[in-house]
């Protein structure tokens, strides 16, 4: 058995897994404003609450950058307290288990293609859209970091004056006076303005595909994150967008794949002993 840890701003998830399939779930607010100190003690206090005595090791998800040989996080997204935080080692000692540590968006990338719709999948690119946007990459089979964790940081690209996070995550509702649920909802009443805008959103979007097209052209794309659950009010207009792309195999032929699974990035958490 292993624990798996999604760390986010907002919340702090654990699930006790085994073999692919999470046996409990915990969830706890983030002390996100506090000290560095207040949210080690809540990621240990999550994992306490689905510990069992057979857990082998604990593998934690989080966002940013991280030196993965030696578990250092720099500079998480959404944790002010946290410029450089030696998480494994403080884990290990606490917890007495072996700790491994990555970026949120690989742990998904990862969970995905151990346990969900890119099992038969060996390039694969995972992009999460929901407060940000984040990506994880695989190739033949391994997920490839760079130095730092960072490789595939491809929501800070350029784009339309801004970047490509700007444009295709929460950011982009709120510049049009909206969040992403409230303009779901809208939409699905009929409002036309609304669909209008979760249109324009694919478009956005779509162009962000090209550019993974462009820098990777993978066997398959998997989408998650809290905007992919709304996937059915832009994916047309995303998927128009492919047209445009200079190599039309590559765009037909690449799979593109929204995740259904929320957890995906407890179980890849979970697995990074393996990875």
């Amino acid at each position: 058995m292993r624990i798996g840890v999604d760390l986010g701003g907002t919340s702090i998830r654990a699930g006790l897994a085994d073999k692919g399939t999470l046996l409990r779930k915990e969830r706890l607010r983030c002390p996100s404003k506090g000290s560095c100190g207040e949210v080690l003690d809540a990621i240990e206090e999550v994992i306490s609450r689905v510990m069992h005595p057979d857990v082998e090791s604990v593998g934690i998800g989080v966002p940013s950058v991280v030196d993965t040989a030696r578990g250092i996080v720099y500079n998480a997204a959404n944790i002010p307290s946290w410029k450089e935080v030696p998480l494994k080692d403080i884990m290990q000692e606490r917890l007495g288990l072996e700790v491994n540590v990555n970026n949120d968006s690989n742990c998904f990338t990862l969970g995905e293609s151990l346990f969900g719709k890119c099992r038969d999948c060996s390039d694969i690119v995972g992009l999460t859209i929901g407060t940000g946007v984040g990506s994880g990459i695989m190739i033949n089979g391994r997920l490839y970091e760079g130095r730092n964790a960072g490789a595939g940081e491809i929501g800070s690209l350029p784009y339309l004056g801004k970047d490509f996070e700007s444009w295709c995550s929460t950011p982009f509702f709120t510049a049009n006076g909206t969040t992403g649920a409230e303009a779901a909802e809208a939409a699905a009443s009929g409002d036309a303005g609304t669909i209008a805008l979760w249109n324009e959103y694919g478009v956005h979007l779509g162009e962000l595909v090209k550019a993974i097209l462009y820098i990777y052209d993978p066997e398959a794309i998997v989408i998650g994150g809290g905007l992919a659950a709304a996937s059915g009010l832009y994916r047309d207009s995303l998927i128009s967008q492919l047209s445009s792309f200079a190599y039309p195999n590559s765009a037909t032929s690449v799979r593109l794949l929204f995740a259904d699974n929320t957890d995906m990035a407890l179980l890849g958490a979970a697995s990074l002993k393996d990875k």
